[in-house]
């Protein structure tokens, strides 16, 4: 008596709710489908009535079916086709789907499980193993809606970051026109000798910065700079660091000075790079610090004086094509305070020319494990004898590329050509 009464205690227990609150009931013997409709209106659910699955079709179409039973064995639709159907109408929320079938052959659950169908059910069915399988198709869809939400937050999330990524996309693209603007002119003759800079940012953005400027009527200003890093912070230092370099006046170039006659001569590089050193340790709040290479050429005498602070050496391509290096390394700038600099002369034939490159250059991958370096990138201009000016650096992009297997550059490209023409 302990046992039955325990027993029918069971089949009276209210599953817990809020996941599966309709139940439709698919069956074309009315008796079969009383006898299920009593379990489930006991258990609280609300609960729907099909005699076929053409009328099962209509219901599902119109009300929210958390879980169908459904007979295997019906006339016109079967249970099968039903499920099969039922599955193809790509609705929102999964519902659980229950076969009743007298069929126990591996094959024919195979072909239940393959139609979509969760679980099966041998009639005559049982209250207690229906519950039991109720509350498993529970946890299943418990389990599945709350996977759904958490896919639609993801959804959402990404949704958002998409629409900031396309927001700050648009600002970067406008920032590489604003940091591209800096080099105003990538080329100008200056009669005896001229110009070409080159400059290729890995990223939208980037930190290296070339620039020249004229100091007077003999010499030529230059500098390849490359700041530590390659994003928005490295750019913005590029831009202060203009600002210094290339003012709209001689006056406000850091590289000039401006003697009692009025007339404008070029500075010591290496108190530049001092003076530099100092406004990035006392000045400027921040981590960064940049390697440079700031000079002035003579185009009257071929005389090249720089300050070489932490900067891949600068090239000579003499007239055979042949490249020699030059240089004494230096420190960075902004990284220690009263770090030495000192000043280095070379000269240059007519004919030759100087080459100041960033070590985007020189450590330029070969597609592997290897990188350029100074023997690979003078072994490169071979055969650039007759290029000069933009076509020098078009033919230097061409190979580089080449010699990457087209792969995107890690670092930003830089480059300055001091043509000593004859």
């Amino acid at each position: 008596m302990a046992v039955a009464q325990e027993k029918i205690s069971y089949l009276q227990a209210v599953p817990e709710r809020g996941v599966v609150n309709t139940v439709l009931v698919v069956d074309d013997s009315r008796a079969q489908r009383r006898i299920l409709s009593s379990y489930l209106g006991r258990w609280g659910y609300e609960v729907f009535e099909a005699d076929s699955g053409e009328m099962a079709l209509d219901i599902c179409a119109s009300e929210k079916i958390d879980l169908i039973i459904s007979d295997w064995m019906m006339p016109g639709i079967s249970g099968l086709d039903f499920c099969r159907i039922f599955r193809s109408l790509g609705r929102d929320d999964y519902a659980y789907f229950i076969l009743l079938t007298s069929k126990s052959e591996k094959a024919a659950v195979a072909e239940g499980l393959d139609v979509g169908a969760d679980d099966f059910l041998t009639k005559p069915v049982s209250g207690d193993e229906l519950l039991a399988r109720i509350r498993a198709g529970e946890r299943i869809l418990r389990m599945q809606r709350e996977l759904k939400e958490q896919n639609d937050l993801v959804s959402s999330t990404l949704s958002e970051i998409s629409a900031l990524y396309d927001s700050l996309d648009k600002d970067l693209v406008e920032a590489r026109k604003l940091q591209q603007s800096l080099v105003k002119e990538r080329f100008r003759s200056f009669g005896d000798a001229q110009v070409s800079l080159l400059l290729r940012p890995s990223g939208h953005v980037g930190g290296d910065l070339v620039g020249f400027f004229p100091i007077n009527d003999t010499k030529i200003g230059v500098f390849s700079i490359d700041v530590s890093g390659h994003g928005v912070a490295s750019a913005l230092m590029t831009a202060r660091l203009a600002a210094y370099l290339t003012g709209s006046t001689p006056d406000q170039n850091l590289a000039i000075s401006t003697a009692i006659d009025g007339s404008y001569a070029p500075r010591s590089p290496a108190e530049v790079a001092s003076s530099l050193n100092r406004l990035m340790l006392e000045e400027m709040d921040t981590d960064l610090y940049f390697t440079m290479i700031l000079g002035h050429f003579d185009k009257r005498t071929g005389s090249f004086v720089m300050t070489q602070c932490g900067h891949p050496y600068p090239a000579i391509q003499h007239q055979d094509e042949s490249v020699s290096y030059f240089g004494e390394g230096g420190l960075p700038v902004g990284l220690i305070p009263n770090a030495p600099y000192e000043d280095y002369e070379v000269k240059i034939s007519k004919g030759e020319r100087i080459i100041l490159l960033s070590d985007g250059v020189t450590e330029c991958p070969d597609g592997g494990e290897g990188m350029l370096g100074e023997e690979g990138f003078a072994t490169m201009l071979n055969g650039y004898a007759d290029l000069s000016g933009g076509a020098f650096f078009d033919t230097l992009l061409w190979d580089l590329n080449k010699y990457n297997n087209d792969r995107d550059f890690p670092d930003d490209i830089s480059a300055v050509l001091i043509e000593y023409l004859k």
